[in-house]
């Protein structure tokens, strides 16, 4: 089967009629470069019908999903490429209320799902942000009473953003984290992480940046109440205004996925008509999941 590409929701269905097709696109990925059994070590073995790989050396017979965030799947293959399709190629994806009721299948299974998707989203952090990158912080939930601005009293998810513009001063791409502080321990993973050392950095006066200029090429020019940062603020603006459509609070051990999900999209605006096979190439290998696991934010 060939690499699926575009973002047609038509030519999909027409591509992944049935959860059989679904376990083909899945088997050919999983066994791409050959097999090897996970029970014995044996490399050789056949694939059979129902594209499961039977190893000659012990006898396992093993699943297109066994061992992937596929693992499991109890409400049908084909829906949850659905779900991965959905939200891979849309601009906001969508809740696992309105992903339930469209499929077919409880919220909460929905959400437990969403959550494996966001999962094989997490960057590889193998391309950090190079060129101009504008850096700031946020809050998710909105400002509360009686604290303003860098609160540390605040019960909000604290968040830093680290924003790649190109020569025409449009983004580029897109990192976030989410910190327990504005000081310079919490900043830095951002910044190992996700930041070339080549960069030129640009942040607000806030004081938690300064000792990261020893390492960083750091220069920190007044706020100017965001007009300085205008590009990276409309980011701020979009994901705080997609996340209000999820329609139920999200627990700070979650915001974490939430936000590589977003980054995954945007990063990969260029490349959308393969975003889905990518997608579905990263699922497959990651790990299972268990329910425990995704609640605890794991």
């Amino acid at each position: 089967m060939d690499k699926f590409k575009g973002k047609n929701i038509l030519d999909f269905m027409k591509v992944f009629p049935d959860d059989g097709s679904c376990r083909e696109y899945l088997a050919n990925l999983k066994w791409h470069d050959g097999f090897t059994c996970p029970k014995c070590g044996h490399t050789k073995g056949c694939l059979k019908k129902d594209h499961k790989y039977h190893c000659y050396g012990c006898g396992k017979v093993e699943s297109s999903t066994a061992g992937t965030l596929f693992h499991k799947v109890k409400f049908g293959l084909r829906k949850a490429f659905c779900i991965v399709f959905e939200m891979s190629t849309t601009s906001k994806s969508l809740s696992s209320i309105q992903m339930g009721e469209r499929y077919g299948i409880r919220q909460g299974t929905a959400w437990y799902f969403m959550h494996k998707v966001r999962s094989a989203m997490e960057s590889s952090k193998k391309h950090p942000l190079k060129g101009l990158v504008h850096v700031d912080e946020f809050i998710i939930g909105g400002q509360e009473e009686n604290a303003p601005g860098r609160s540390y009293n605040t019960r909000k998810t604290k968040v830093i953003i680290a924003v790649e513009l190109n020569e025409e001063r449009k983004v580029k791409r897109v990192y976030a984290k989410v910190i327990d502080d504005y000081s310079a321990k919490s900043f830095t993973p951002l910044f190992e992480q996700h930041i070339s050392e080549e960069a030129k950095v640009v942040t607000d006066k806030w004081r938690g940046y300064s000792p990261l200029k020893k390492k960083y090429n750091i220069e920190q020019v007044p706020s100017n109440k965001g007009k300085n940062f205008k590009e990276l603020h409309i980011i701020i603006h979009k994901i705080k205004s997609w996340l209000r459509t999820v329609h139920a609070p999200i627990s700070k051990q979650h915001v974490r996925r939430y936000l590589d999900e977003y980054s995954y999209r945007l990063n990969r605006s260029q490349s959308k008509q393969t975003i889905f096979h990518n997608n579905i190439k990263r699922m497959i290998q990651g790990k299972p999941r268990l329910h425990s696991q995704i609640i605890n934010g794991s």
